[in-house]
């Protein structure tokens, strides 16, 4: 476990870096939520009705859960880009704990989003949400916010180490902006076809959502939903609870195995590329196997 906490600090700091030097991505994926909200909540607020609740205060529970449902693609992405560009597979030939790479990438990604979740919340205050509950209650539904981020990270890094290229991981982590859209992220389950709000009432964005306007005072559970809306902290917890058993050790597997799996060709491939010694003349096979250039280097 030291040398997990060791090898994941080091980690951290490398994710943490990789997100300062890169502040255009940071700055954008940052705005987006409060652009939602003033667009939402002025140009949609007057044409719904929230019972108990303004629209705005109503809505500001529901971005803050579709931004962390969002942990989904950025690990997607990230650990896909690392794939796909061999930084990986250096770190593999480290003597590093083979959890210690998605798990940094994993807690940055928590610290980064806890920090960005400041200005976004300052808006909020600005168009007229409040927490109507405890200090204490506020506190936990922040905590269950970066505990279901967390869980929506590590789901990421295993389909991006599934799927090893940061072009399909861009384009089915895009997919993912469906989830809040199911869900009582910005509207009540309640007017909803019944089929249609079955689904979005198991959705775990919207048991997390119903859980912070919970904690936060802003609406109650609605009566009649199904369980995990009924209960949503514990639901809450439930689903973070499934999400992380499942893809934490998936996710450290496919990560020691990424080596093992990739074609003998391709990894002599990777290491003459890395040296360089091709250039943009592609690739051959030889007779005994060996892969060479095609043609002359340049």
């Amino acid at each position: 476990m030291s040398t997990l906490a060791y090898d994941g600090t080091a980690m951290l700091g490398r994710q943490l870096r990789r997100t300062r030097n890169n502040p255009g991505l940071l700055i954008l994926t940052q705005s987006m939520p409060v652009s939602m909200l003033l667009f939402f909540g002025y140009v949609f607020g007057s044409a719904l009705a929230v019972p108990g609740s303004e629209y705005r205060s109503f809505l500001v529970p529901g971005l803050l859960v579709a931004t962390a449902a969002g942990g989904v693609m950025t690990g997607m992405f990230q650990s896909a880009q690392d794939a796909h560009r061999g930084v990986t597979d250096r770190f593999r030939t480290l003597p590093v704990s083979r959890a210690a790479v998605p798990a940094g990438q994993a807690v940055a990604d928590v610290l980064v989003t806890a920090a960005g979740a400041v200005p976004f919340l300052l808006v909020g205050l600005a168009v007229g949400w409040r927490v109507e509950g405890g200090a204490l209650a506020a506190a936990g539904g922040f905590g269950l916010l970066l505990l279901f981020r967390f869980a929506c990270v590590w789901a990421g890094i295993y389909l991006g180490l599934l799927t090893r290229n940061e072009e399909a991981a861009g384009q089915l982590g895009g997919a993912t902006f469906l989830l809040p859209l199911l869900s009582s992220a910005y509207i009540p389950t309640t007017g909803l076809p019944d089929g249609v709000r079955t689904a979005a009432e198991w959705n775990p964005v919207s048991a997390v959502a119903t859980a912070l306007r919970d904690l936060f005072g802003n609406a109650p559970a609605p009566e009649g939903a199904a369980w995990p809306m009924a209960h949503p902290v514990a639901g809450s917890l439930a689903w973070c609870a499934v999400l992380l058993a499942v893809f934490v050790p998936l996710a450290v597997r496919q990560y020691a195995r990424g080596e093992r799996s990739r074609p003998p060709h391709e990894h002599a491939r990777r290491r003459a590329e890395s040296r360089g010694t091709c250039g943009n003349a592609g690739w051959d096979r030889d007779r005994q196997g060996e892969v060479r250039c095609r043609g002359p280097t340049g």
